[in-house]
C-alpha cells in the first residue's frame, strides 16, 4: 500500500493536492513499461523526436493560464511574473536546435582499409527527481534533450509541487510522445532508494539539496548508474570599484530575493569595494523596503510566501543568530510577515564568515553584504565556501573579471549579470553543489554513452 503525499499550500497552509505513492512492485512494473518502451523510441528519427519534443514543450505553454496559479498556490510565487514558460521554452528549444550537432558520430578517420568513429547511445532509461522551486524549468533541463537523445525518461517530483509532473506528462502525451517513454510517478524515499539500487535506471539526475544528493549515490553505490547533482549553492557577487552601481544593485538584489530568495543559482552573499559601499548599501535598501509581501494571487504582490513553513523558520534562525553575533539587520518586520511562510526579506550587514548566514544556504529573501578592499580579498572570501555554483563580478573590465573569474572555484561566471541559466553553457558545478552538468553540447553528452566503432575494411 503506497503513502499519500501531501502539498500544504504556503498561501494558508491547507491540502491543496494529494497523491498516492505507488508502492515497490507497482513502481517496477512502471519502470519495465518504460525500459521496454525505450528501443522503439530511440528507433525513430532524430527530428521526429524532437517534433513530438517540442509539440509537448508547445502544450505547456497553452496551459500556462492554469500554471501561473497553480504554481503561486504550491510554492508561492506571485502570479505577477508570469510563471516559467518563457525560460521552459527558450531551454527546450536551444536544445532541439543543437541536437543533430550534438549527437553526430564523430569521425575519427577512413581511408581504403579502416573507418573509425563514435556514436552517441542513449543510456536508456533516465531517472529525473525535480525539485519544487523552478519546478518546470529544472524539469525540461533533463527531460527535453534525454528524450531527443533516444531515452525513455521516469519523472519524480516534489512534493511541493505534486502537479507539476502530470501537467508535464499529460502535455508531451497529447503532442503524442507515447505514454511509456515519458511517465510521471509518485513514489516516497524508500522505494525511489531501493529502485536506484536495484538498477531499475541507466541514469539518475537529481536537483536538490546536498543530503538529497548523498541519498542518490548511497543509493546507487555498486551499481555503476551514473548520478549527476545539482546541489545547494552559496552564490556571491562581487562589485568592484569601476562597478555600474545602479545596474549591480538592480541585478544582485533582485538575484537575491527574487521567488523569496529560493533560487539554486541566487545571490547570497554581496562583496562590494569599500569606494561603493554606502552608495550601494542606501540603493540596496531602498529597493527591498519598496517590495510588498503579501499573497502571490494579487497583482500588486511582489514577494509572495516561501514555499514552506520550514523553510522560512531556518531563515529566521540564520538571521536571529547573525544578529545575536553583531550583524545589523535593516528591514523592519512588513505587515503581512506571520511568524510563518510569510517572511520579510532582510539585508544584513556587519557579517563574517563566522555566522551561517554567510556559510549555510539560506534559500530565503536574506542575503548579507561585506566590505572588501581588493580583488585577492573578494576572491579569498568568494572560495570561502563549500558550494561552488555561480559568481557574479561586477565591472566595466572584461579581462579582469576574466582574471579573477580564473581564479573562483565555481560551476558559472557570469559578469554584469546573474541569476540566469544560458542554454547554450554547460550548467554545472563543484565542490558540495554537486557534479555533472545539463544543457549545452555538454548536457547531451551526459544523458548518452559513447560506443566505438573500429571497422576495418581489408582482411587479405
Amino acid at each position: 500500500m503506497g503513502k499519500t503525499l501531501n502539498c500544504i499550500s504556503p498561501i494558508d497552509g491547507s491540502v491543496y493536492a494529494s497523491r498516492e505513492t505507488l508502492d515497490l512492485d507497482a513502481a517496477r512494473a512502471e519502470v519495465v513499461a518504460v525500459r521496454t518502451a525505450q528501443k522503439a523510441w530511440a528507433a525513430r528519427p532524430l527530428q521526429e523526436r524532437i517534433d513530438l519534443v517540442m509539440a509537448g514543450v508547445a502544450a505547456i505553454g497553452e496551459m500556462n493560464d492554469e500554471i501561473v496559479p497553480e504554481l503561486a498556490h504550491m510554492m508561492g510565487r506571485p502570479v505577477r511574473f508570469g510563471g516559467e514558460f518563457g525560460g521552459f521554452n527558450e531551454r527546450a528549444s536551444h536544445m532541439a536546435q543543437i541536437a543533430a550537432e550534438s549527437l553526430a558520430d564523430i569521425e575519427v578517420g577512413e581511408d581504403a582499409t579502416f573507418k573509425r568513429y563514435i556514436k552517441r547511445i542513449p543510456h536508456g532509461v533516465v531517472f529525473v527527481v525535480a525539485p519544487w522551486n523552478y519546478p518546470y524549468m529544472t524539469a525540461i533541463n533533463t527531460v527535453a534533450p534525454a528524450l531527443i537523445a533516444g531515452n525513455s525518461v521516469v519523472l519524480k517530483h516534489a512534493t511541493q509541487t505534486l502537479l507539476v509532473g502530470e501537467r508535464m506528462a499529460k502535455a508531451f502525451h497529447a503532442a503524442g510522445v507515447p505514454e511509456d517513454v515519458f511517465k510521471n510517478v509518485f513514489l516516497d524515499h524508500d522505494t525511489t532508494s531501493a529502485l536506484i539500487a536495484e538498477k531499475a535506471f541507466d541514469f539518475v539526475n537529481f536537483t536538490g539539496s546536498v543530503g538529497g544528493g548523498q541519498a542518490m549515490e548511497r543509493a546507487a553505490a555498486g551499481t555503476f548508474t551514473g548520478v549527476g547533482t545539482e546541489l545547494g549553492g552559496k552564490d556571491p557577487g562581487y562589485v568592484m570599484n569601476d562597478a555600474d552601481v545602479d545596474a549591480a544593485i538592480d541585478t544582485l538584489i533582485d538575484g537575491a530575493m527574487f521567488n523569496s530568495g529560493q533560487c539554486c543559482c541566487g545571490i547570497e552573499r554581496i562583496y562590494v569595494h569599500e569606494s561603493l559601499y554606502d552608495s550601494f548599501l542606501e540603493k540596496a535598501l531602498a529597493v527591498v523596503n519598496g517590495y510588498k509581501l503579501g499573497n502571490p494571487l494579487e497583482a500588486e504582490t511582489t514577494i509572495g510566501p516561501m514555499a514552506n513553513v520550514r523553510f522560512a523558520q531556518e531563515v529566521r534562525d540564520q538571521i536571529a543568530e547573525a544578529v545575536e553575533q553583531g550583524a545589523v539587520a535593516h528591514i523592519a518586520t512588513m505587515e503581512a510577515d506571520d511568524g510563518g511562510a510569510y517572511l520579510t526579506p532582510q539585508i544584513l550587514t556587519n557579517v563574517t564568515h563566522e555566522m551561517r548566514v554567510m556559510r549555510d544556504e539560506s534559500f530565503g529573501p536574506v542575503v548579507g553584504i561585506m566590505k572588501v578592499s581588493s580583488d585577492e580579498e573578494a576572491i579569498k572570501l568568494m572560495n570561502d565556501s563549500e558550494f561552488g555554483l555561480t559568481a557574479s563580478i561586477w565591472t566595466k573590465d572584461l579581462e579582469r573579471a576574466q582574471a579573477v573569474g580564473d581564479q573562483i572555484e565555481t560551476g558559472t561566471v557570469f559578469m554584469n549579470r546573474a541569476d540566469y541559466l544560458d542554454p547554450g553553457l554547460c550548467w554545472t558545478g563543484c565542490k558540495n553543489t554537486g557534479r555533472g552538468g545539463g544543457l549545452s553540447m555538454i548536457g547531451y553528452h551526459n544523458l548518452t554513452r559513447p560506443k566505438s566503432y573500429h571497422l576495418k575494411k581489408v582482411t587479405g
